[in-house]
């Protein structure tokens, strides 16, 4: 019989769900700003960047990140805590690279053709990554 590992603590359970609500909302401001830069430098957007478009939603789609990352965090409750530390890390930043493939990139929006292609995909964006 295989001794299992304690779960962790009171504390840590509680500094990991705080975690995970300050990673949530890292993320979504950081998937707002990404979105607006990505903008601004295509010429894509009704105003420099979107950012009056984008100041819309900051605060739903931080609290969506928070909340989902919280509900990882909540999910992940009993498991070792460098697994749950290293999921409420990973699921917020993967939740940024998704807005920004789905929301970030306006396709087909008449941008700068001299800075970006059709796609409005700016240069600096990694090739390896969705837009």
């Amino acid at each position: 019989m295989t001794p299992r590992a304690a779960a962790p603590s009171r504390a840590k359970r509680f500094c990991i769900r705080v975690s995970a609500v300050l990673a949530g909302l890292a993320a979504g401001c950081a998937a707002i700003a990404l979105a607006a830069r990505a903008r601004e430098y295509c010429g894509a957007g009704t105003d420099a960047g979107g950012r009056f478009e984008l100041s819309l939603t900051l605060l739903p789609l931080t609290a969506a990140f928070a909340t989902v990352a919280l509900v990882v965090a909540l999910l992940l409750d009993r498991r070792p805590v460098a697994l749950q530390l290293g999921t409420v890390l990973v699921v917020p930043a993967g939740l940024t690279v998704l807005y920004f493939a789905l929301r970030g990139t306006l396709d087909g929006y008449p941008g700068d053709p001299a800075r970006c292609g059709p796609d409005n995909v700016p240069p600096w964006w990694p090739g390896w990554l969705p837009a």
